[in-house]
């Protein structure tokens, strides 16, 4: 026995040092959420214009930002000094939090396809509230005009959800010059025009609707959506399945690592 010294049960340093370098990158994009969402919160960002004019039965989208920063910057925190510290109950309160969290995305998963058709009709609802609204706030309307610009779309179903604005709407009292018409981001593009016609959409829909598919795009922004989505549904699963994934293996790897500072304190 003289000359050979036992040694106990180590705590795995790769293990230690990769969940503190997984839950810093963690940790920064908490920060990044929290910046942004209280960056809209001072009424200075795009997020707090689109919240005061667009109705979603009281929720404000600036909460999302701030909830799920300060989320991910308390897990992060608590990840990363539960690692470098070997502090079992920071690990464990990761853990079990991040398997949570796991369970509540499994679960929105599961009421999203089940509840499909409601949440179309919340979409609906949300697009035409803020068509109501276009022109009332520049970032809003830059917003919208993105929007229909990269989905190739027009209103919520169809260009003529134009009409539930007042500029845009078919009715014999409105003086708009825009009356019966779509914005410019409706239009199809010219490959040979440099500069933008921010007037073509102007009478369009005062025409046949073969007449105005030459024109503008006539297909609604949540079918196109939901066309996207069937189209790039192989990349839309691999994301959230990689999202899943990757939270699973941070539970294992900090139960992993809990068991073996446990294990080196009952050795002592």
């Amino acid at each position: 026995m003289s000359g050979k010294h036992y040694k106990g049960p180590e705590v795995s340093c790769c293990i230690k040092y990769f969940i503190f370098g997984f839950n810093v990158i963690f940790w920064f994009l908490g920060i990044t959420f929290l910046g942004i969402g209280l960056w809209a919160w001072s009424e200075k960002g795009v997020l707090s214009n689109i919240s005061s004019i667009t109705d979603l039965g009281g929720f404000d989208p600036v909460w999302l930002f701030l909830v799920v920063g300060g989320v991910m910057f308390i897990l992060g925190f608590a990840g990363c000094i539960g690692a470098l510290r070997e502090n079992t109950f920071l690990l464990k309160f990761f853990s079990v939090f991040l398997g949570i969290i796991f369970f509540l995305e499994l679960t929105a998963g599961i009421l999203a396809f089940v509840f499909k058709d409601w949440i179309k009709d919340q979409l609906y609802f949300f697009i035409n509230n803020n068509i109501r609204a276009y022109r009332d706030d520049i970032d809003l309307q830059n917003l919208i005009d993105f929007t229909q610009e990269y989905w190739q779309c027009c209103g919520a179903f169809g260009a003529d959800d134009w009409n539930l604005n007042i500029y845009f709407n078919c009715t014999d009292s409105n003086a708009s010059r825009e009356r019966c018409g779509v914005p410019f981001s409706c239009c199809t593009k010219d490959p040979a025009e440099d500069v933008i016609n921010t007037q073509c959409g102007y009478d369009t829909r005062q025409r046949p609707e073969v007449d105005q598919q030459a024109v503008i795009h006539t297909k609604g922004c949540v079918p196109q959506f939901e066309k996207w989505l069937r189209d790039n549904l192989t990349i839309v699963a691999g994301i959230f399945i990689g999202v899943a994934l990757l939270q699973i293996f941070g539970i294992c790897l900090a139960q992993n690592l809990v068991s073996d500072i446990e294990a080196v304190r009952a050795s002592w």
